[in-house]
């Protein structure tokens, strides 16, 4: 029950005498008495009686205590426990500060008798903004207890808002004992109810209450949760508990079921940190500063330009964009197929001195849709691949800055690889100075593959729409091609990837062929060469398995062959053991020749996608003649559904050169023997 007290309702609503005002509460009381006792005796109900002296800050206090005591005598049945009387000393209308406010509860709690049988309930309304804070000072007054309204509904200003104050005293590690770790759920069912928005800037509740649109706060969040990460590592080593300390944010959103997605939103105003926040939560890359810096401009460039605020999706889009990093939608024109790293001493070392390795970059990479093959050399990986870059396609590139990071924990972890790129100039010095510059991104489950992509990402950005030296196909090669173009012609034509041996050994044979041929070899004869060498062919004929079975001996655990297939074009039965598939096909040929056939080196891949994917094997073995009379090695390629089958097919087709040498060496023993 209430009824006002204030002077200013006595005489203006009520015409009201202060006794008449205490006459009105002693009354009501006493009716609301009789009525409960008669229903508790019916029914069994208990009830708890409230009284509110309204207008009480406007209420002289001594008048208000003597109503309030009036009451309770005519109540008559304070107690102790749930048989306390409640008074909610309201705050009808904000009209002074909050300290006013608690100074009016501490005199009630003071000089009010019998303060064990009382709660002292608080009702601060908002009319001057300062309803928590006078909530917060009556409590510390004495109060027990707030009533209010969540997200601070009400009449004019509203009541106090209880999610604001009890997510006051979370923070403060005293828990309201209500539950607002969903609070969007909260906020769906208030708003429904009501049909009133929740302020975007509204206390903890807010869409933009844990945003910072700030360079300099955004930077403090992304430090504050790099130094938070490190620190709670440690307290979970030590078993102490994990304090949430971050700049700007006093509550850890998760404690609400909120993310950390809109912890930082970037308009004109925002600085790199907080862009490079967002690249590190959305796309686990924590650029060096350097690159944050370069990125940042992007940024600013496209938000100035749009006049708007920028999504995160607008910021990951552009930096795939820039970086040419994320999927075939963001390939640049220079795209990393395969590659091999090979390493080689270094020429100049001394006897007693430990020699440094040169590194060898033998890979195959698209040039505008065009696939390419190309080499370099380096003291590592990154100036391997940018000597390659610089020898086959003109790009003249120098890396200034490199750095490197790990994505991710478990087995799962990838590499990420920054590198930033230069022109290359007339000495150390002036490269280091450049004053342009290209950054680029690379991430690989090997550190090194993670190196070469971030050299290729920048070296996309540099070469931008100029025109590289193309591979020329159609016009021929002569005695001068290179090695790599070479091996390109026949990686575009066939899709084969040679390895470095075979693209060596082919290469001799293309320039034995040229020189035959008035130093020329069309492209067209050239991959004629190449089948005719290596007995390479896509259709069943010259060389087939037409079937086989591999068997387990578990005696020796050495693996036995026995198949057909078809050897230069004849039906032929082999049989062989070894102690795989391939080593047991060698044996098998073995069987048939005087001399001795063994594997000197193979390689696999594959060609095409899903369920036309095949493999396709390389083997090169050597052969020895009779008693060691002669000497000589041949390669052989296959492609097949089945990868066991290419590689017995290679070796069939590697047997080709070796049965002739082998016919070789018999004539020769006849020879010596006559």
């Amino acid at each position: 029950m209430y009824n006002a007290t204030c002077n200013t309702f006595r005489e203006v609503v009520f015409r009201n005498s202060k006794e008449e005002t205490l006459r009105l509460a002693i009354k009501h009381t006493e009716i609301i008495r009789k009525l409960t006792e008669e229903c508790t005796a019916k029914y069994g109900t208990q009830f708890r009686y409230e009284y509110s002296p309204e207008t009480f800050s406007q209420t002289e206090p001594a008048f208000a205590l003597e109503v309030c005591e009036a009451v309770k005598k005519a109540w008559g049945k304070a107690g102790l426990g749930d048989e306390r009387i409640i008074f909610n000393l309201p705050a009808t209308v904000e009209i002074g500060p909050p300290n006013h406010y608690a100074d009016l509860i501490e005199h009630f709690c003071r000089h009010i008798s019998e303060r064990e049988k009382i709660i002292i309930s608080l009702h601060p309304h908002n009319d001057r903004g300062t309803s928590v804070a006078a909530a917060e000072l009556g409590i510390l007054a004495g109060a027990d207890r707030i009533e209010g309204c969540l997200f601070g509904n009400g009449e004019r200003t509203g009541n106090v808002d209880l999610v604001n104050l009890a997510l006051n005293l979370y923070t403060q590690g005293v828990h309201p004992g209500v539950d607002f770790s969903d609070i969007q759920a909260v906020i769906d069912v208030v708003t429904a109810c009501n049909d009133l928005p929740v302020h975007q800037r509204h206390p903890y509740a807010g869409e933009l209450v844990f945003t910072a649109f700030s360079g300099s706060h955004q930077d403090a969040i992304k430090k504050g949760f790099e130094a938070q990460r490190i620190r709670h590592q440690k307290a979970e080593r030590d078993g102490e508990l994990k304090l949430w300390d971050i700049p700007y944010l006093p509550i850890d959103p998760a404690d609400l079921g909120c993310n950390y997605e809109a912890v930082i939103r970037v308009n004109a105003q925002s600085g790199k940190g907080g862009i490079a926040y967002l690249v590190q939560q959305h796309l686990g890359l924590d650029m060096p500063r350097k690159m944050q810096v370069s990125f940042y401009q992007v940024i600013q460039d496209i938000a100035d330009r749009e006049a708007r605020e920028m999504t995160v999706e607008d910021i990951t889009t552009a930096f795939r964009k820039t970086y040419h990093f994320g999927g075939k939608a963001y390939e640049g024109r220079l795209i990393l197929k395969s590659y091999k790293i090979s390493s080689e001493p270094a020429p100049g070392g001394l006897d007693d001195e430990a020699v440094d390795e040169r590194r060898q970059f033998d890979g195959t990479i698209s040039v505008d849709g065009v696939l390419r093959v190309i080499r370099g050399d380096g003291n590592g990986p990154l100036s391997a691949l940018l000597d390659a870059l610089r020898t086959h396609l003109h790009i003249d590139l120098s890396v200034r800055e490199y750095s490197e990071h790990t994505i991710g924990s478990d087995q799962n972890a990838k590499a990420g690889a920054y590198v930033e790129l230069v022109p290359q100039g007339p000495d150390v010095k002036d490269t280091r100075r450049s004053a342009q510059s290209w950054w680029g991104v690379g991430v690989d489950s090997d550190i090194a593959g993670s190196g070469l992509r971030a050299v290729l990402s920048a070296a996309n950005s540099a070469i931008g729409d100029r025109q590289l030296p193309e591979l020329k196909l159609s016009v021929g090669f002569n005695a001068t091609t290179g090695q790599a173009d070479v091996a390109s012609a026949i990686l575009n034509s066939l899709q084969l990837e040679l390895p470095r041996r075979l693209q060596a050994d082919f290469f001799e044979v293309v320039q034995r062929a040229a020189r035959d041929h008035g130093g020329e070899i069309s492209y067209e004869d050239l991959v004629r060469l190449f089948r005719e060498t290596y007995g390479y062919y896509e259709e069943e004929g010259r060389f087939a398995v037409k079937t086989f079975k591999i068997e387990h001996l578990p005696e020796s655990g050495r693996a036995k062959l026995i198949g057909e297939f078809i050897l230069n074009g004849k039906a032929v039965s082999l049989e062989g053991e070894g102690n795989g598939p391939l080593s047991a096909a060698v044996e098998a040929v073995n069987r048939g020749l005087d001399g001795k056939v063994s594997i000197r080196e193979y390689a696999e891949h594959s060609i095409g996608e899903g369920s036309e994917v095949k493999a396709a094997s390389y083997i090169e073995v050597a052969y020895e003649g009779p008693g060691g009379s002669s000497k000589s090695a041949a390669w052989g390629v296959a492609i097949d559904h089945d990868i066991t089958a290419s590689g017995l097919k290679a070796v069939l087709a590697a047997t080709r050169a070796v049965e002739n040498a082998d016919k070789a060496a018999k004539a020769a023993a006849v020879a010596g023997k006559q």
